[in-house]
Formats: structure tokens, sequence, C-alpha cells
């Protein structure tokens, strides 16, 4: 499913949206110009705001028409799975991960993250959740389960709880602890809104894992459910977006 992200690259980083300030210069901290590498780093979203706030950024990225998109926007990317990625001796301040650790091989991915990893460098896993309004929400499921009833994506109500996506960081963090490699584990919550109109959301739901790898006609039908939805609250609304975050710092190694 990774793969169907890439199928319009320009559209994807036009619709998805960024990164809370506040977490990008909490990961910083008081480091001026931190060595970043940007695993999964899709079309750069992340990358940019890390390089903005005076970082050396390095993407590695598998889908190449991704990885072209966030060069062809200033972001030197190197194409391949993190696992099998070549860090060729170099290593990193802080490592990212925006929205795609979980493409990543875990055992594999926390050995080599050590790896590169300078000692008392901050590892950063974060991405968002949104809860649309109720009256969003509730078109949406409904059509998903006409359209497509056998995807385990059709079995839900259109939101995202908040409480499931807390514990998938919890279990993250979890991980980083029981590792060995890294301290100072912590989770971090920042809760914002953003003002959708309707094209903007039509734009942004083709972006999310549930409708991407759908046909072009199930696509339709849903985007048209949607918007139906949004006509009715007066074409536009606003989202609570919560980005979630777990963070570690590399210990000194023994």
């Amino acid at each position: 499913m990774a793969e169907s992200f890439g199928t319009d690259p320009a559209g994807y980083d036009r619709a998805r949206p960024e990164y809370p300030a506040e977490l990008v210069a909490r990961i910083i901290g008081d480091r001026t110009t931190p060595a970043v590498l940007d695993i999964g780093c899709g079309t750069g979203i992340a990358g940019r705001q890390f390089q903005a706030a005076g970082g050396t950024v390095l993407g590695v990225e598998p889908d190449a028409r991704m990885a072209e998109h966030a060069r062809a926007h200033g972001l030197p990317v190197e194409v391949a799975t993190f696992e099998d990625w070549q860090p060729r001796g170099r290593s990193f301040d802080l490592l990212i991960a925006a929205q795609s650790w979980h493409w990543v091989e875990p055992v594999e991915g926390l050995r080599k993250a050590a790896e590169v990893l300078r000692p008392g460098g901050r590892f950063a896993l974060f991405g968002h959740v949104f809860e649309p309004p109720a009256e969003i929400a509730g078109p949406f499921a409904e059509a998903y389960r006409r359209v497509v009833p056998d995807s385990p994506f059709a079995q839900g109500s259109g939101r995202r709880p908040i409480e499931v996506y807390q514990a998938g960081y919890a279990k993250i963090a979890g991980t980083l602890r029981e590792s060995g490699e890294f301290g100072d584990v912590e989770q971090w919550r920042f809760d914002w809104q953003r003002d959708y109109t309707r094209d903007e959301w039509l734009a942004l739901l083709p972006t999310t894992g549930g409708i991407a790898p759908l046909q072009p006609g199930q696509r339709a039908e849903i985007l048209a459910a949607v918007g139906a939805a949004i006509d009715t609250v007066g074409g536009g609304f606003t989202m609570d977006y919560v980005t979630l975050a777990a963070t570690a710092v590399r210990a000194d190694p023994a």
C-alpha cells in the first residue's frame, strides 16, 4: 500500500498539513545547526520544516517519485528503505520519522537508528490524528462501508479515536525504552485546529491510507458523499488535530 502514496506527489504535498512549530522547536532544543536524518521523508513536508529551523537535513525515502518531489523542493534525498540504506559512516544529531515508522521493520530499524544517532542525539517519531466533525465523519463511514465493505477500514466510524493512537505511541515509547539503546523516553501531545474548505478536504482524503489504494471509481463515490456532507454544513468546517510523538535520547555506548 505504501507505493500508492507516490501516484501524485505534488497533490500529496499540497494537501498534507505541516507539523506544529512547537513540536519542531522542542525536538531541536538548543541545537543551532543539527544534522537531521528524515526517515521515510515522503515529499519532504517535515524535512523542510527542520531545514527552515536551521537543520541540515538528509531524507531517506523508498519511493523514487516522492523523493524526486522532495529534491525539487530543496531536500537532499537518498532512495532506499531505512533498513537497506547505507550510512557510510555518517551520523546525525536528530532522527525523525514523520508518520513513517510503521513501514520500518522495528528490530532492524531500532538497531540502525542507534547506529547512526550520535550520543545525546534525539530520536523522534510523530504523526497526526484528526477528528472530523460527526456531520462529516458519519457520511464518510457510511459511504466507505457501502463501496468497500470488506476493507478493515470499513469497520470504523470515520473518526480516529485518540486513545487508540496514544496507546500506539505508548507502545513505541516502551520499545525504545526496552531496547537499552535510548534513555529519557517521553511522549508528547500537541492539540491544534485547522479550517478546511470542501475542496481542501477532498484533496487531502485521497492521500490517506484508507482512500489512496482504492480504484478511481471507488474513490469518486466516497468523495462525492463527503463533498455533499460538507455542503450541508456550509461548504467548510474546522478540523480538530492532535499530533502525537514518542521521543528518546541516544544513550552513551557502554
